[in-house]
């Protein structure tokens, strides 16, 4: 599969995403055909976003992506809670393959529904109690947790470090089969010191990085791997595209996208205004690596580029943005098992609708526009 760069093997693949390849023109639509009876499994590569228990999300469009009228993996970047659903997938799959794979998902946010300060320094379950989940930002405690974490460092509230999040995963996940899965993994943390994205790979993955690509800083202390510090890869990329682009052989790649681009209304609390400033910068790094993908796209359909020196990307991807919509940012900390399955309801759902849409496409064409989805405007800002 031709690349970005003559020689793939000796491109840093921490480089600038400017030479990325191009994505497939998009589907207009329509559904496409059952796959018949026997027929091969298309092969993908995922990438899949953080977003804390909206990761459930993610569960569930995995869950049913890895039936048998699915698709088959060859790679996954993963950052955040779509690190964790990536490590816990990699690891289960290279012990029993897609069944055990979909049972290990399972076990592990049902054990993330029994750990309540998973993704919070502290239990929101008396929150939870009082008001509506899917809106805890709007309660009063909830606030007040806001206004804790800016005034206090987990450095400060937390000295010891305890870190609930890494016994769940110790249970799930088993590093040696982690490393030698089977399956190309790439996990995106920042770099404290630098502010640039370090992307674990083969080898160099582990529990650690793990956590490292989901260490929000106002909530963790920063996680340090060979005396380095590391913070949330979404900062860098969520998720980063171009691991996939240097060191994949596959040219589908499959974004789940569970952080919203387009809020409507202007943010007026200091917690709206911090949940929305979160999810820009969570969000534009992704849009940068789509910008160089959809350039180089349209160089390629002009015939102004090398295909044997560019790979062609087919780019698509499965959301639920209206599905989503009603969850508040403050639900992302919850982890209430009612909640996680709700939103694992909806990813099978948002997957589903894909299969039956486009899953023919897969192999032939993209059906992701970019420039519509990630690069126009939004249809109340037209003039």
């Amino acid at each position: 599969m031709p690349h970005a760069v003559p020689d793939p093997d000796a491109a840093d693949p921490e480089s600038s995403p400017a030479d990325a390849g191009g994505a497939g023109p998009d589907d207009a639509g329509g559904a496409s055909p059952e796959p018949r009876p026997g027929a091969e499994r298309p092969r993908v590569d995922l990438a899949l976003q953080g977003g804390g228990s909206h990761g459930a999300f993610t569960w569930g469009v995995l869950d049913r992506l890895l039936e048998d009228d699915g698709v088959d993996i060859d790679a996954i970047s993963g950052t955040s809670a779509g690190a964790l659903n990536a490590g816990v997938l990699a690891s289960a799959h290279a012990r029993g393959g897609r069944a055990a794979a979909r049972a290990a998902l399972t076990d592990f946010w049902h054990d993330v529904g029994r750990t309540a300060q998973a993704f919070a320094p502290f239990s929101i379950g008396q929150a939870r109690a009082l008001g509506d989940s899917l809106h805890l930002d709007r309660l009063p405690s909830t606030r007040w947790l806001g206004s804790f974490l800016r005034a206090f460092s987990p450095y400060e509230f937390n000295p010891l470090n305890l870190n609930p999040l890494r016994d769940v995963l110790r249970r799930h996940v088993d590093e040696a089969a982690l490393r030698d899965c089977g399956l190309r993994l790439f996990v995106t943390a920042t770099r404290v010191h630098s502010g640039q994205a370090r992307v674990f790979t083969g080898r160099e993955l582990s529990i650690d990085a793990l956590l490292a690509s989901a260490c929000l800083p106002f909530i963790f202390q920063a996680v340090e791997i060979d005396g380095e510090p590391y913070w949330d890869g979404g900062y860098t990329g969520n998720p980063a595209i171009y691991p996939l682009i240097y060191r994949s052989d596959a040219a589908d790649v499959m974004l789940v996208k569970i952080n919203p681009l387009h809020r409507a209304g202007t943010p007026r609390t200091s917690v709206e205004i911090l949940d929305r400033l979160s999810e820009i910068t969570f969000n534009a790094s992704l849009i940068a690596e789509m910008r160089a993908i959809a350039f180089v796209s349209r160089l390629l359909r002009e015939h102004r580029l090398d295909r044997e020196r560019y790979k062609d990307l087919r780019l698509h991807m499965i959301e639920d943005d209206e599905g989503l919509a009603p969850f508040g940012a403050g639900s992302k900390l919850d982890t209430d098992r009612a909640l996680l399955e709700r939103l694992f309801d909806l990813g099978r759902r948002a997957a589903g609708s894909w299969l039956q849409r486009h899953r023919a496409a897969l192999g032939v064409r993209g059906t992701l526009d970019i420039e519509k989805h990630f690069l126009a405007r939004p249809p109340d800002a037209r003039g």
